[in-house]
């Protein structure tokens, strides 16, 4: 491996309770198995030809997730509290669906808590009731999109008064599906409940549209949001094709990550131009993108531009504030290219016809891709089976197609970003045609 990790998993203490799940310990009975401590997943697979064999320590492997013989919990003292944070994705009531269901009945857990509007519902301040959670209550709710948990962004940086109200519910355990805000929330309140003492197992199912948590293979809804972005870009290949010089620019989530854009473009092979925010870029100057953009019109009559949010925020006159969860405010580059472009073909005398289409808001609220439907319900029951074997501080995540555990300060010690150099970037240059560069210098 080239850099160092520590995949330590933390524990809240011996797991001594024997599972009421029946699974097998041995291989080859067609009995599924229980999955055990000591099985292990390599992180870095990469090799070249000649290299040495290494010793790994269990701090450098990834522990597999899924169910064990032996739980920390006693399932009938079990009180779980589940909560959904941030901006709204695909897949979030998958997610709790998974998460109530495997508990109830997997491990036979009747209290089951919904935390109401993310860390808002722990606030004292706010007086806003749990809601209470079984199969009936969501049995049919990945059917629709959003979370009939409600959500909200910030209020996770109040740990003391939230670890008060997760002690006054007598919680045992806390789901928290959210993305980098929510889990370093989660990893403060985990850690202050470590103070305190107690027994409260907190895990993270990642929730990011843009794909950008570290050491998350793929976060869940990020198909589907691929899958409706294709098309929005399918409309404004219409729109530009059936005009004169017609410019056809979608906006599409990324706030630090492009892949939304860079798969989205790859997917549907209908865009010209893909503008993410690894990949910098000039407006201006004979190999700006303007200049680019105008080749293509005059070359083939139309085009089209996927721009990722985070995007060109260097042209942008942005004054430095947080929102709620404690991102940059970002200028809005979907706006502000729509007023360039359109300038700038009035400068030089050429007619075009412009579309803008932003469909940001129509993409977070869809109901799950049946893959990522899918992919919900097993971290969802993964979540779970770490939980009730007294792991905490952790993320469940996939890696090299295995289901793992992450420990929440390695998910959200770094982003996730394209790198332009890489293979997906390549395939985006092929699908789009556009230049390898677009900077003067």
């Amino acid at each position: 491996m080239s850099t160092e990790y520590d995949f330590s998993v933390p524990r809240l203490g011996e797991a001594k309770i024997d599972s009421p799940i029946t699974y097998s310990t041995v291989h080859g009975d067609l009995i599924a198995n229980y999955v055990r401590d000591d099985e292990n997943v390599l992180y870095d697979i990469e090799v070249a030809p000649g290299s040495t064999a290494k010793e790994y320590t269990q701090s450098q492997i990834l522990e597999m997730a899924g169910p064990r013989q032996k739980i920390f919990f006693s399932p009938t003292h079990v009180h779980a509290g589940i909560m959904t944070c941030g901006g709204l994705c695909p897949g979030l009531n998958d997610v709790i669906r998974a998460v109530t269901r495997c508990l109830w009945y997997r491990y036979g857990v009747r209290r089951i808590s919904g935390i109401r509007y993310g860390y808002q519902g722990l606030l004292p301040e706010n007086q806003i009731p749990t809601m209470e959670l079984n199969p009936e209550e969501v049995d049919d709710i990945h059917k629709i999109g959003g979370t009939v948990l409600g959500s909200s962004r910030g209020g996770g940086e109040r740990t003391e008064e939230i670890v008060d109200t997760i002690e006054r519910l007598n919680l045992n355990m806390l789901f928290t599906i959210g993305g980098d805000g929510t889990q370093r929330g989660a990893l403060a309140i985990a850690e202050e409940i470590e103070r305190r003492g107690l027994k409260i197992a907190v895990i993270g199912v990642p929730k990011t549209i843009d794909n950008d948590l570290a050491f998350i293979q793929r976060s869940f809804g990020f198909e589907t949001a691929v899958a409706e972005a294709t098309h929005a870009v399918a409309s404004a290949h219409t729109e530009a094709h059936s005009a004169i010089n017609g410019i056809g620019l979608v906006r599409l989530m990324g706030r630090n990550s492009g892949f939304i854009a860079a798969h989205t473009a790859v997917a549907s092979h209908d865009a010209n131009f893909v503008l993410v925010p690894e990949v910098p870029f000039d407006l201006d100057g004979p190999k700006g993108f303007l200049e680019a953009l105008k080749a293509r019109i005059e070359r083939r009559q139309h085009a089209v531009v996927i721009v990722a949010e985070g995007a060109g925020q260097e042209h942008l006159q942005v004054a430095a504030e947080k929102d709620a969860s404690g991102n940059t405010k970002l200028g809005d580059i979907g706006i502000y290219l729509k007023d360039r472009i359109t300038s700038y073909f009035k400068s030089i005398g050429m007619q075009a016809n412009l579309k803008y289409i932003d469909p940001s808001y129509i993409i977070r609220s869809a109901v799950a891709e049946p893959t990522d439907s899918l992919y919900c319900s097993r971290l969802g029951n993964n979540a779970v089976h770490a939980a009730m074997a007294g792991k905490t501080r952790i993320v469940i995540s996939q890696v090299n197609n295995y289901f793992v555990h992450i420990p929440i300060k390695m998910t959200v010690s770094e982003r996730n970003l394209i790198d332009p150099e890489s293979s997906l970037w390549r395939d985006v240059i092929e699908a789009t045609h556009q230049p390898l560069v677009m900077k003067n210098e």
